[in-house]
């Protein structure tokens, strides 16, 4: 474990919540896989629900920004989704609790609005994307919300998959299905 307390605690939230989830957790297991005490959780959080948003709101901006870093702005709009799919692979490869904790966790019941804004502001980001594409003539023209869980939700199911031993992650996987996503977001 590291030094800082608060990243131990973060750290330790991070494996339970994406282990067990937000209602079979609890602080004292928190605290216990944390190595700190359960009154050291409350000087860093208020409660539970407080700790999760914390959390919540850090690996969101993470992903954030590893999507749009870098973002190819004037490329073409299949370099552009070229870039957003590896940036996924490459965040979930390096985060896959993190991935998986976003994914497992978006439940207006325990996130404030704070965190569903932080959420709302990637969800953005790629919503912007297709829509360009689609007034480009590029992308099929369906409601962006019906067409992220296309490469989104396709790359949650093929981490949990190969997390789970059914699949081996290669660079020839990725690329296929990359084109296979790329191919049900493309007009015909």
């Amino acid at each position: 474990m590291t030094t800082n307390k608060r990243e131990n605690i973060m750290i330790a939230s991070l494996m339970l919540f994406t282990e067990r989830g937000y209602d079979a957790t609890t602080v004292p297991m928190i605290a216990d896989k944390a190595q700190v005490g359960a009154g050291t959780i409350y000087r860093y959080f208020e409660n539970k629900e407080v700790l999760l948003n914390s959390l919540y709101r850090e690996c969101v901006e993470q992903l954030y920004q590893r999507l749009t870093e870098d973002f190819p702005v004037s490329a073409s709009v299949r370099e552009q989704f070229h870039h957003l799919f590896q940036r996924l692979i490459h965040f979930g490869q390096e985060h896959r609790e993190k991935l998986t904790f976003i994914d497992s966790h978006m439940e207006p019941r325990i996130l404030d609005e704070e965190s569903q804004n932080k959420f709302y502001e990637c969800l953005g980001f790629l919503q912007k994307f297709i829509i360009e594409g689609q007034q480009q003539g590029i992308i099929v023209q369906l409601h962006p919300d019906a067409l992220i869980p296309i490469f989104y939700g396709t790359i949650i199911k093929l981490f949990k998959v190969t997390r789970d031993g059914d699949l081996e992650e290669s660079a020839d996987l990725f690329a296929g299905i990359e084109e296979c996503c790329w191919n049900g977001l493309k007009i015909h």
